[in-house]
């Protein structure tokens, strides 16, 4: 009998695995959906529903299973959002928590570089007046008694602190107040709040305010947020020595 002869093109074609446009892996916390950010959103949503049509994913019966969808970089619209959505979890006891992106919109974009930014002021907050930065905020001036001081970052005083302070007004627990005299008669980081008595005793130089692991705060020198909070030095590594 007579072989046929194969070129090795072809067996190269054979061997070579049809590309996956959707990955699914199990987690201890559920199962993460990834999505090949380079082909068509209309073979994602044929590649998607072709899969999920498997008996291994028909089950409705028992609790939820959490899904967290990597879109990768790719750009999802709401309503396409809404129709994997629907795609993942009709008839399935699949819901999704998260669709997570690389890419970012022009807002998430703005609200990173507010956040991260150091707006310097220099000025006197005086009683009745509130001042609300985003990011941290550098003040060369006093805060008065009466008066308030918010920012969604750090707050550093280059001054008397004798007002009211709120760093990380978004729940960031990270953020510290520091000032050259601190004599608050309120500080709040996050969602802590510390009440202060109005005594000249209580004054201190050169002095931090921080929450420790279990939300309380802790005050003194600031020469200690050096091992509390090592990552307050952002550009340290571009210093020329």
């Amino acid at each position: 009998m007579r072989a046929t002869k194969v070129s090795e093109a072809e067996v190269n074609t054979t061997m070579v695995s049809k590309k996956q446009n959707v990955t699914i892996k199990g987690t201890k916390e559920g199962l993460i959906f990834i999505l090949d950010d380079s082909c068509s959103y209309e073979s994602l949503l044929e590649e998607l529903a072709e899969k999920l049509s498997s008996k291994h994913y028909q089950q409705a019966d028992g609790p939820d299973v959490s899904v967290k969808v990597d879109m990768g970089y790719r750009y999802l619209q709401e309503h396409q959002q809404a129709e994997l959505e629907d795609i993942i979890s009709e008839g399935r006891n699949l819901a999704v928590d998260q669709f997570e992106s690389r890419v970012l919109s022009k807002e998430e974009s703005e609200k990173i570089r507010q956040d991260s930014q150091t707006v310097t002021l220099m000025r006197i907050i005086r009683s009745g007046q509130v001042l609300k930065i985003n990011g941290d905020v550098l003040l060369i001036g006093d805060v008065n008694p009466g008066g308030t001081l918010i920012a969604n970052g750090n707050i550093y005083v280059m001054g008397a602190l004798r007002g009211i302070a709120h760093a990380g007004f978004e729940g960031n627990a990270r953020s510290v107040i520091s000032a050259s005299l601190l004599a608050p008669s309120q500080l709040r980081i996050a969602e802590e709040i510390m009440h202060f008595e109005s005594e000249k005793s209580n004054e201190q130089i050169m002095a931090s305010a921080f929450l420790d692991e279990d939300n309380s705060f802790q005050l003194g020198r600031v020469q200690q947020l050096i091992q509390s909070h090592p990552e307050l030095a952002k550009n340290e590594t571009k210093l020329l020595v």
